[in-house]
């Protein structure tokens, strides 16, 4: 029977409800030993390396990733395809000098290595709060759109959707740690690729000519560069293949190396030969997924040169309305569920990470000598207060008419991470550099990239990260010369050490 004129019916809520239960029961079942400490915000030791990735990739492809990749392709070209080979520059960057620091030192989160490296509270703070400021504000964004997507094609009010998302994922964060969160990740992961397979394979069934049908298409009218799109372009700061490839790969590289949620995962083991498989997984996973994306998109335009095109579809939302119209009662639910695993392993991943970076960057500078017991209450509690909030912003971003505040916002939040790279950047590749240089290094790179994005339009964002991590290595270098360093350089920190 179904709900709604677009298709949804009562067997597809029936799966969307059984899928979201599924999740919490595994999360509950997770936590069932009670996690204290660094196993609260490590895990236990026992979480295999392969669920590590999973979770990994769970976390970066969010679900506008999922409603705006095919998206991209439908529209007629491949260029932004080249981005997914960023982690081709992040991946040999992250594996040759970061993991080898972060694994012989054996860090609690990123912002502890500002704190080993630079002998510095201050910007172990200033780490960990500008990764909180941008994963509220990202997580809220990841609530909102998907719901607002999915609450058009469903019928159900959007409000009812956030709050759901935000509840299930509160629970699990907040009794089991990062070891619930990994296993719900890995299964949301999990969900996510077998989802867009069985999309693909029923799409190519139901295009006259198949496969073959979709890379003529390819091969005539969806290539990988349109019109007005090329290689290189001499200003380099001009949008091009080259930049959005370089640019894509300082962004996953400020990702891998930076923020939080996924440094978290690192911390799981001190095991090099296992944080390397975890990498080369994570990049065969996000390329395959991304390709079967972009496949979708260019079959899409086929499907519907060949059939009556949805008057509801727009670029962003075609592969959500085909999911929603084309797809057999059943197949329709367990597509929507990826959608929603995609956010929900997101959003779970978030919070964990927001409470773990409070409760041990910021919170023993406010209490000293907190004991690890009141520690992981306070983790808890902030995971709870944090994924209440974050619900809160989400539906007001959900019911208000501000669509282009929110780019703009969206847009700025993608700044953050290559302005807080950029002292990683120096702390592990130079020996001169020190607290005070390194600060003020924070200071002139977050200046110039806001009079970047603001006052020159003419610069592609895809150049934001690197423009942000040079600012930053010459600027933190320049004062770091002229202020004395405050302490003997431990070279475990740096990619000097042998």
């Amino acid at each position: 029977m179904k709900i709604n004129e677009l298709g949804f019916t009562v067997i597809d809520l029936i799966i969307l409800i059984v899928y979201l239960l599924a999740v919490l029961v595994a999360g509950i079942l997770f936590s069932k030993k009670e996690m204290k400490g660094k196993e609260f915000f490590k895990g236990d030791g026992t979480i295999p390396w392969w669920v590590t990735s999973v979770s990994i990739f769970a976390t970066l492809l969010s679900p506008i990733s999922f409603l705006s990749l095919p998206g991209n392709s439908y529209a007629g070209t491949w260029f932004l395809w080249f981005a997914q080979l960023g982690v081709l520059i992040a991946l040999p960057l992250t594996i040759k000098f970061f993991l080898p620091i972060y694994s012989r030192l054996d860090i609690d989160t990123a912002y502890h290595y500002l704190d080993m490296r630079f002998a510095s509270k201050g910007l172990r703070i200033l780490g960990a709060l500008t990764f909180i400021i941008y994963q509220v504000g990202r997580m809220s964004i990841i609530m909102y759109l998907p719901c607002v997507v999915l609450s058009g094609l469903m019928g159900i009010n959007v409000n009812i959707l956030i709050i759901l998302m935000g509840v299930i994922a509160i629970i699990y964060s907040y009794t089991g740690g990062l070891k619930s969160v990994l296993w719900t990740d890995f299964i949301q992961g999990a969900v996510l690729i077998i989802g867009i397979i069985i999309a693909l394979v029923y799409l190519i069934n139901g295009i006259d000519g198949g496969l073959g049908a979709i890379f003529k298409e390819f091969t005539q009218n969806h290539k990988f560069l349109g019109e007005n799109e090329v290689l290189f372009n001499p200003n380099i700061f001009k949008t091009s293949v080259f930049i959005v490839l370089v640019g894509a790969g300082f962004n996953t590289f400020a990702s891998y190396v930076s923020s939080q949620d996924i440094v978290q995962r690192f911390t799981t083991t001190t095991d090099t030969k296992k944080l390397n498989k975890m990498m080369y997984t994570n990049v065969i996973l996000s390329l395959f997924v991304a390709t079967v994306f972009y496949l979708i998109g260019t079959g899409l335009s086929v499907f519907y040169s060949q059939n009556a095109l949805p008057s509801i579809a727009e670029q962003d939302q075609i592969f959500a309305s085909y999911i929603s119209l084309e797809l057999p009662v059943g197949i329709t639910g367990i597509l929507l569920a990826a959608i929603y695993a995609a956010s929900q392993s997101t959003l779970s991943t978030g919070l964990n990470s927001v409470a773990t970076s409070w409760a041990l960057d910021v919170q023993p500078y406010i209490s000293k000598n907190i004991d690890e017991s009141k520690q992981t209450k306070l983790a808890q509690y902030i995971s709870l207060g944090i994924g209440i909030v974050t619900i809160g912003i989400a539906m007001l971003l959900a019911n208000g008419n501000i669509k282009s505040a929110y780019e703009a916002f969206n847009a700025f939040m993608g700044l953050i991470l290559g302005v807080l790279v950029g002292m990683f950047v120096l702390g592990a590749f130079t020996k001169k550099a020190n607290a005070k240089g390194t600060f003020v290094g924070f200071i002139f790179a977050s200046i110039v990239i806001v009079i970047v994005k603001y006052k020159m339009p003419e610069i592609s964002s895809w150049s934001y990260a690197i423009i942000s991590i040079l600012v930053s290595l010459i600027v933190g270098l320049i004062a770091s010369y002229i202020f004395k360093p405050n302490k003997e350089l431990d070279e475990r920190t740096t990619i000097y050490y042998k």
